[in-house]
C-alpha cells in the first residue's frame, strides 16, 4: 500500500515544481502620476505665470496611417496634446491658451460676441508620438500558461520662445503598460486584446516629460509690468493669486539696450539698471487678472515710459 503512494506523490510534486515559475494573476498598474522634480515642488509662490499653448501633436507612426485615426488624421495626436495640456494646467504655474481646437472657440465667441480677442503665447510646445508598439507574449508550461501584453509609446516635444522662434528645450520620453493574465490546469483568468494599455502607455510617457517642460518653462527670473499710473501710484501685473503680498517691496528696472548678435542673427538685451523701488499697498480684480496697486518708495519712474521698464525681486 505504501508502495502505491510513492508515485501520487512524485506527481504532485513534479506539478508543483512545473507550475512554480508561474505567478498568480496579476494586472501591474501603471503610475500615471507627473514626475515632479523637488526643484518645482519646493519652488517659492511668487512667480509670474507664463502663457503657454500647444500649437500640434501629431502621430507621425505608422499607425498615423491607419483606421485608428480621425477624420483629419490625428485622434492619438489630439489626446497626447489633452493630456499634456490637463497636467501644465493642474500644477497652477500656467495661464494655458487653446490652439489645437482655436477653430471651434472661434466660431462660438461669433455667435456671441463676435470675433474674439486671440491672446498670444509666450512660448509654443510642439510635439509628436513617434514611436509605437505593441508585444504579446506567451508562456506556456506542463500544465500552466502565461499570457502578457504590453504598449510602449515614444514622444517627442519641444519648447519653442516665440519672440525669438528659438527652441529652447527638447526631449524625448517613453512609457509603457503591462497586463498579464495566468491558467493553471486550464482554471483562471483569460487576456483579450486590452486597448486601454495604448492610452496607459502614452500618459506614461507625457508623464516623464512634465518636470523637464515645467523647469524650463520656468527658468526665466520672475518679473511683471508696471501698466499705468492712477493718482499717486502705479498699477503692477500680477496679484495675491502669485504670491504677492502687502507691504512687498520690488525694483523698477529701466530695460537695457538691444542690440543684434552678428554670430546668432537674434537681438540680444543688454543688463537693465535699477532706477527705483515700489512698495504693494492693495489689490485689484481677481483671478489671472489680478493687479497690484503700488507705491513709490525711492527712485524716479517716467509715467509716460511705462512700457521701458519690468518688475523684479529685490
Amino acid at each position: 500500500m505504501k508502495l502505491t503512494l510513492v508515485p501520487v506523490i512524485t506527481a504532485i510534486l513534479a506539478v508543483s515544481a512545473c507550475t512554480s515559475a508561474t505567478r498568480e494573476a496579476t494586472n501591474q498598474p501603471i503610475d500615471t502620476t507627473p514626475q515632479v522634480s523637488k526643484t518645482i515642488t519646493e519652488a517659492p509662490d511668487k512667480s509670474l505665470k507664463r502663457v503657454v499653448a500647444i500649437s500640434r501633436f501629431t502621430d507621425e507612426t505608422k499607425r498615423g496611417n491607419s483606421f485608428l485615426v480621425d477624420q483629419n488624421n490625428d485622434r492619438i495626436g489630439k489626446q497626447a496634446a489633452d493630456i499634456l495640456s490637463a497636467r501644465l494646467t493642474d500644477s497652477g504655474k500656467f495661464i494655458m491658451l487653446e490652439r489645437t481646437d482655436i477653430n471651434a472657440v472661434y466660431e462660438e465667441s461669433m455667435v456671441s460676441d463676435g470675433a474674439p480677442e486671440i491672446a498670444a503665447a509666450d512660448y509654443l510646445i510642439i510635439g509628436s508620438v513617434s514611436e509605437y508598439g505593441r508585444s504579446n507574449v506567451s508562456d506556456v508550461g506542463i500544465f500552466s500558461r502565461n499570457k502578457k501584453q504590453k504598449a510602449y509609446v515614444t514622444v517627442n516635444v519641444r519648447l519653442v520662445n516665440t519672440k525669438t522662434s528659438q527652441v529652447i528645450f527638447s526631449e524625448e520620453a517613453s512609457g509603457e503598460a503591462l497586463t498579464e493574465a495566468n491558467k493553471v490546469f486550464g482554471v483562471g483568468d483569460s487576456a483579450g486584446y486590452d486597448s486601454s494599455l495604448d492610452d496607459k502607455a502614452l500618459s506614461a510617457a507625457i508623464s516623464k516629460l512634465v518636470s523637464d517642460i515645467m523647469e524650463n518653462l520656468l527658468d526665466a527670473p520672475w518679473q511683471a509690468y508696471l501698466l499705468s499710473q492712477e493718482n499717486d501710484g502705479f498699477f503692477m501685473s500680477g496679484g495675491e493669486n502669485q504670491g504677492i503680498k502687502k507691504s512687498d517691496r520690488f525694483a523698477v528696472i529701466s530695460k537695457g539696450k538691444q542690440i543684434k548678435n552678428p554670430q546668432t542673427g537674434m537681438m540680444v538685451e543688454l543688463p537693465g539698471k535699477e532706477v527705483a523701488q515700489i512698495e504693494v499697498v492693495d489689490f485689484i480684480g481677481e483671478g489671472m487678472n489680478s493687479l497690484s496697486f503700488t507705491k513709490l518708495v525711492s527712485g524716479q519712474i517716467d509715467a509716460a515710459k511705462l512700457n521701458d521698464y519690468v518688475i523684479r525681486e529685490l
